[in-house]
């Protein structure tokens, strides 16, 4: 395929997305980008513009970070000046089938795509490449923890909520590391192997119970599952880390009334940005060829 006669829009991200902005355009592509940091130096063939629309004018494909849509609609986009909403003005001026690919989609991002005829491309439950970046956002999640407590991970009461991929690398991480380590699931199947992981497996509805004897609780289930009944329980000094895509599985507003920290993961790949930057750039790139041979 010839890259050099795609447009390809980039909105939103972090660091990771310079790497896959220099990538993409070491394909001869034309590409165009908006609200991640930049560096000093720039990125070699790829154009940094101040507007969203004039990203995507033009623009076969968009590509948009993995951390998804927060509540209010706006991309992922900690560097940028102001929210990024890809709505339909946006995303108007994207050629004729054009295509988005991207984390993953609320409900307005995919009724405006709809509307122009825009295809949509999640890929936040691809196993694969979420196991290529876990340890990225282990590592990430780690300096959390070391930062925000005042207790080793050795030996502490650590709980995580849901065993997908994150979930159980994670429990596996906290065994190895020597704590004490929970694991809250729905499904048998998984708690049996956490338990085989060396965890103590329980279900959700032994979380309240759970509660008063932990130092750290992780939620990687992107629906809440960790209210203010259960936040009432924790320790005062407990650690709460959710690492779910929005909306999330800890309610915040609850953990700041009564006083328990609470932290949004969000991001975590962000500790290696080269290396996670690569590997999401290998699953676009393959969703990219997939999509053009399709359409031939």
């Amino acid at each position: 395929m010839d890259w050099s006669k795609l447009v390809i829009g980039m909105l939103g991200g972090d660091r990771r997305e310079q790497e896959i902005a220099r990538l993409a355009a070491a394909t001869g592509a034309d590409v165009r980008a908006h609200g991640f940091p930049w560096p000093e130096a720039g990125i070699a063939g790829v154009k940094r513009l101040d507007d969203p629309a004039a990203v995507l004018k033009g623009a076969k494909f968009a590509l948009f970070p993995i951390p998804g849509i927060s509540p209010s609609g706006a991309l992922f986009a900690p560097g940028a000046a102001k929210p990024i909403v890809p709505n339909r003005a946006v995303l108007a001026g994207m050629v004729p089938r054009a295509h988005i690919i991207l984390g993953w989609a609320d409900g307005n991002l995919k009724q405006h795509a709809e509307a122009l005829s825009i295809g949509i491309h999640e890929y936040e439950w691809d196993r694969a490449l979420m196991l290529e970046r876990t340890p990225a956002i282990i590592e990430g999640l780690l300096k959390i923890v070391i930062e925000n407590t005042d207790v080793t991970i050795h030996n502490a009461e650590a709980c995580v909520i849901g065993q997908g991929t994150i979930g159980t690398v994670l429990a596996r991480y906290l065994v190895a590391l020597g704590a004490r380590t929970h694991v809250v699931a729905r499904n048998p199947e998984q708690r049996a192997a956490a338990y085989v992981a060396g965890a103590t497996p329980h279900g959700l509805e032994a979380l309240p119970e759970l509660a008063p004897r932990l130092d750290l609780l992780f939620s990687t289930v992107p629906s809440r599952v960790v209210g203010e009944k259960v936040i009432a329980k924790l320790r005062d000094n407990v650690l709460i880390v959710d690492l779910a895509a929005p909306p999330g599985g800890i309610d915040f507003e609850a953990a700041k009334t009564l006083g328990r920290r609470a932290i949004w993961g969000r991001g975590l790949g962000s500790r290696a940005p080269v290396t996670v930057g690569a590997s999401q750039w290998r699953g676009i790139r393959a969703r990219i060829e997939k999509i053009l041979q399709d359409e031939h």
